[in-house]
């Protein structure tokens, strides 16, 4: 869960994010070092090693250990979006307190707040955001992007 409670996406997600960005830029090709995760997606190694773990008691990342170890999607990256990952390291995508089910918040307007409908419209449009790009479609807007780069000559 996040500190504040707020929409924020974490800098622990943001480095799970492209943790598994990098492990989908690289599917087929056999497991990934997590040294190669980190320098590749500019994410400490310390703070990895956590993540990883982390993501593979979520389902998200098998390892395989020996000479050729390191780790991998558990499933295609067409099958993993940005809001399953979201909510896994941080929890549930609300802009408020008042919509998460907790038993000590109490407001006095509580059940009568006209603000609950603009909340909720809110986190509406963000789960819709994150929960309809995969994976897969990050890694094909970044190989698209790179066909695009203008090539650098020097002469």
């Amino acid at each position: 869960m996040r500190p504040d409670d707020t929409m924020w996406v974490t800098q622990k997600c943001q480095y799970a994010l492209r943790a598994l960005f990098e492990l989908a830029k690289r599917q087929g090709e056999g497991a990934v070092r997590s040294v190669d995760i980190a320098a590749n997606q500019a994410i400490p190694k310390r703070f990895l090693e956590v993540i990883l773990h982390q993501l593979r008691q979520g389902g998200f990342v098998d390892s395989q250990r020996g000479k050729e170890g390191g780790f991998f999607l558990s499933r295609p990256p067409a099958n993993i979006t940005v809001g399953d990952i979201i909510r896994f390291i941080d929890g549930p995508m609300t802009p408020v307190d008042c919509q998460l089910d907790r038993p000590h918040f109490d407001c006095a307007l509580k059940g009568s707040c006209v603000f609950l409908g603009l909340w909720d419209e809110a986190r509406e449009a963000l789960e819709r955001v994150y929960d309809t790009k995969t994976l897969q479609e990050l890694v094909d807007k970044e190989s698209a992007m790179s066909c695009e780069q203008p090539a650098n000559y020097i002469i």
